[in-house]
């Protein structure tokens, strides 16, 4: 029996092919969340799957006591394609264990404690990434979190006040996710940056949701021009396959055991890894999230109806004025399209960067036909 902590639509997907679902009674579904932004080039694209089914018939596994050699490639081709090539990367599983092995690589850095993160942000489940997550209901009293303050999000000036000389490190999402599709903004941004630098705070850029290219950059923060010392991935670096990790800037020295991991950066993770950044680079998938992307907002400004239109790429959230949860079992239901949401009132899409424009008109005469009916 499963510990029952998650509520369950009654549908089974069996079979998946690009931006397409099918579940045990052969009906398809268009997918617009990709598991929570984590199909990034596409479900079971031919070149993932050769390259996984290719790994596993070699070696699927062994530990970091040993040389494997798709860690440097995965590294190597990360540190090309992102932009940061003069970055270390450390490997992990999931974008929790990713933002907590930030976080204390800034505090052995630093020496120091403090925290401050913003209102509405979602960094984990593990001790402390969900001490740096807003949601207190989530926050076990075994989850130490006196050290951490949350300040308004976008806020410069609370931000200027609220990062002192006691600052261990600044944890910002690009895009917040959980929190509503928020952007943050350019000039937020580099006024953490330079805050950042008069403090010797660490600033820490979580990229796991709004990263690898959904934004119509690698990075959402990269359209402000600012240099984080630590960058956070996970979702749609393995299209599927468990795999987190760290960019780290050169300002951070290594020592043996500093961090570590069992399952990170194995033979299969990092094939994942290294077959997301072919596709994405052959198939040219971030130029796509930003083209797509603009062309979905295009059709919901036109559609009309909402309170808010947020986002960037092939991140977007759509506010209205009503609970939304209605209008989302409608598309799932009745025009078998998966949607998500961001708090009662958001619909959020994080859907495949490979997404077509045939696809988003279904999206859209689905969309205009249900907010009809609301309104």
């Amino acid at each position: 029996m499963l510990f029952n902590v998650y509520p369950l639509y009654d549908i089974e997907p069996i079979r998946a092919q690009g931006s397409y679902l099918w579940d045990t009674k052969g009906d398809r579904y268009l997918d617009l969340y990709g598991g929570h932004a984590v199909i990034s080039v596409g479900h079971t694209h031919p070149k993932y799957v050769r390259a996984l089914t290719e790994q596993l018939n070699r070696i699927s596994f062994y530990s970091n006591s040993v040389r494997i050699r798709q860690q440097e490639e995965l590294s190597e081709k990360l540190g090309t394609l992102s932009g940061y090539p003069d970055y270390a990367l450390f490997l992990c599983n999931s974008g929790a264990e990713a933002n907590e092995n930030a976080l204390k690589l800034a505090s052995f850095h630093t020496g120091r404690k403090n925290v401050v993160a913003f209102k509405k942000s979602f960094h984990g489940r593990t001790a402390g990434a969900v001490a740096a997550t807003d949601n207190p209901s989530i926050v076990a009293p075994i989850n130490y979190n006196e050290h951490v303050t949350f300040l308004p999000f976008n806020d410069i000036e609370a931000a200027q006040s609220g990062i002192t000389d006691e600052t261990c490190a600044v944890i910002i999402e690009g895009i917040q996710g959980v929190g509503g599709i928020q952007v943050a903004s350019d000039a937020f941004l580099q006024a953490l940056r330079q805050k950042c630098d008069e403090t010797g705070a660490i600033l820490i850029l979580d990229a796991v949701q709004c990263g690898y290219g959904r934004s119509g950059k690698f990075f959402s923060h990269q359209f402000s021009g600012i240099t984080p010392d630590l960058i956070t991935m996970a979702k749609g670096m393995g299209n599927g396959f468990p795999i987190g990790g760290v960019l780290i800037s050169p300002k951070f020295k290594a020592t043996y055991g500093l961090l570590g991991t069992t399952f990170g950066g194995n033979h299969l993770a990092c094939t994942a890894g290294i077959a997301v950044l072919d596709i994405m680079q052959e198939e040219n998938l971030i130029e796509n999230a930003a083209q797509i992307g603009e062309y979905i907002m295009d059709g919901v400004r036109q559609i009309g109806g909402y309170k808010d239109l947020r986002g960037r790429g092939l991140m977007i959230g759509i506010e209205y004025d009503f609970p939304v949860e209605s209008l989302r079992n409608s598309l799932l239901f009745e025009h078998r399209i998966f949607t998500g949401v961001a708090g009662k009132n958001t619909i959020r899409l994080l859907p495949s960067l490979a997404l077509g424009r045939e696809e988003v008109d279904v999206f859209l005469e689905a969309l205009s036909k249900e907010v009809r009916v609301v309104s």
